[in-house]
């Protein structure tokens, strides 16, 4: 008898990937006192870009981890997350831009599979 375990594991890279981006926003949630001190790479204003990253680090990873249209929900976290790697940390070494390389291939991992049937979608997100 052969076991498939594919929904198990895309439901442990949306837990595991998910959670784990949400201890780098919600740190930022502070910052909305003074949005001033965020940085700005790609010229919308350090506001826009606090607001952008938020919604790439916390709100769509708690979508993603509850499952809930889980491959829209990876977009704004996967363009975050190229935006960390190859505009924020482009000149920097590989070990220095690695944790932004991880989850933008995870994300996009999750984007391109699917959430799986343990999913508020039931497996069904498009």
């Amino acid at each position: 008898m052969k076991t498939n375990y594919t929904d198990l594991a895309l439901l442990l890279l949306r837990l595991g990937f998910g959670g784990f981006m949400l201890t780098h926003g919600i740190p930022k949630l502070q910052m909305l006192s003074d949005p001033s001190t965020f940085g700005d790479p790609i010229g919308v204003g350090p506001t826009v870009s606090l607001i952008l990253a938020l919604i790439g680090e916390v709100v769509a990873p708690i979508l993603v981890i509850i499952g809930f249209k889980t491959k829209w929900s990876t977009i704004p976290t996967i363009i975050t997350m190229g935006v960390a790697a190859f505009i924020v940390h482009a000149k920097d070494d590989l070990g220095t831009k690695e944790h932004a390389l991880l989850f933008f291939i995870a994300f996009l991992a999750i984007f391109l599979a699917g959430a799986g049937k343990y999913a508020l979608d039931g497996g069904k997100s498009k």
